[in-house]
């Protein structure tokens, strides 16, 4: 008796164990048709907003801030310069792959820091022999490019960024700032203000000097003494923590007839991590912005990942409603 106790109180485990094996295999259609439509519905709304992101997208403003580069470009004379050819033509090609195809390759010679814009690597200035959060700039550096802060380490989640011009220019009532004028932090508050715009940790924040209307018109001038912010304006602007900077014109910063020893971008990059960015042009945008007399905007700008860059050739532009 007692083993067949036993044997009954499995027996009756099994049987609970079956019948609810039963109960989940009935009650789970039901559940699921039940749920059926609150997940069809989930879906479709899924759908939807997907759908009115793209619209919102295709109804948008573009606006490019490039310039078209070419190998007379103006180029800083610190840098190497540019250059660009066809290293295999359709002439040679024709008749190497069957079917009537023909292709061209072109072989480019650039420095990292060209382009319009361009934007330069955190590892591409030091302070000291100190890289942006303390690095020996000496030993992260090889024949084949940086070993560390390179264009590569460009935040992915920073290809779309919020961003305000201040168009000091437009502020001053001029076309464009004078040769070697400085930008101060005055200059820079005082417009922010006037344009009633907030900049926030993060943020990018554009300058236009209005020298980006002589990149093709007088390359001369361009190359010469230029506008742009000065140490007051860095100092400014890095207190603010900013992610990134940029103006119109090919070294961000202002340089007299003196020339310059470069303080903006030891402040900004190699003590700050800012980006700086160089050789936008903003007319465009300049007259947009004013339009609408909203001076913040959607930047979408995004190197290329160059392993050890010192810099990079970006594709910028602005998204506007």
């Amino acid at each position: 008796m007692w083993r067949t106790g036993i044997n009954e109180k499995r027996l009756g485990g099994a049987q609970r164990g079956i019948m609810k094996g039963r109960l989940v295999s009935i009650l789970m259609p039901i559940v699921l048709v039940a749920c059926a439509p609150a997940l069809i519905r989930a879906q479709q709304d899924k759908k939807q907003a997907i759908s009115n992101f793209i619209s919102s997208l295709k109804s948008a403003r573009v606006i490019e801030l490039n310039f078209v580069w070419d190998r007379n470009s103006p180029l800083l004379g610190l840098n190497p310069p540019f250059s660009i050819g066809l290293h295999t033509s359709h002439a040679q090609t024709k008749g190497i792959i069957p079917g009537g195809i023909a292709f061209a390759a072109d072989m480019m010679f650039f420095s990292g820091q060209h382009g319009s814009p361009n934007v330069d690597a955190l590892g591409h200035i030091s302070d000291n022999m100190k890289l942006f959060g303390g690095a020996d700039a000496a030993a992260s550096e090889g024949a084949t490019g940086l070993l560390t802060l390179g264009i590569e380490a460009y935040p992915k989640e920073r290809f779309v960024n919020r961003a305000v011009l201040l168009d000091v220019a437009r502020f001053k009532n001029v076309d464009a700032l004078a040769p070697g004028q400085e930008i101060t932090a005055e200059d820079l508050e005082a417009t922010a203000k006037a344009e009633a715009v907030d900049i926030k940790p993060g943020d990018s924040v554009i300058i236009r000097t209005g020298y980006g209307k002589y990149f093709e018109a007088d390359r001369a001038k361009y190359t010469g003494p230029r506008p742009g912010p000065g140490e007051s304006a860095a100092r400014w602007l890095a207190a603010k923590t900013i992610f990134l900077v940029g103006d119109d014109q090919m070294s961000f910063e202002v340089v007299s007839d003196k020339g310059t020893v470069f303080p903006c971008h030891r402040i900004l990059i190699a003590d700050n991590g800012i980006y700086i960015v160089e050789n936008l042009n903003l007319e465009e945008l300049s007259r947009a912005l004013a339009d609408q007399k909203v001076y913040e905007f959607l930047l979408v700008l995004n190197p290329p990942r160059i392993r050890g860059a010192t810099g990079a050739a970006a594709n910028a532009f602005a998204i506007l409603p």
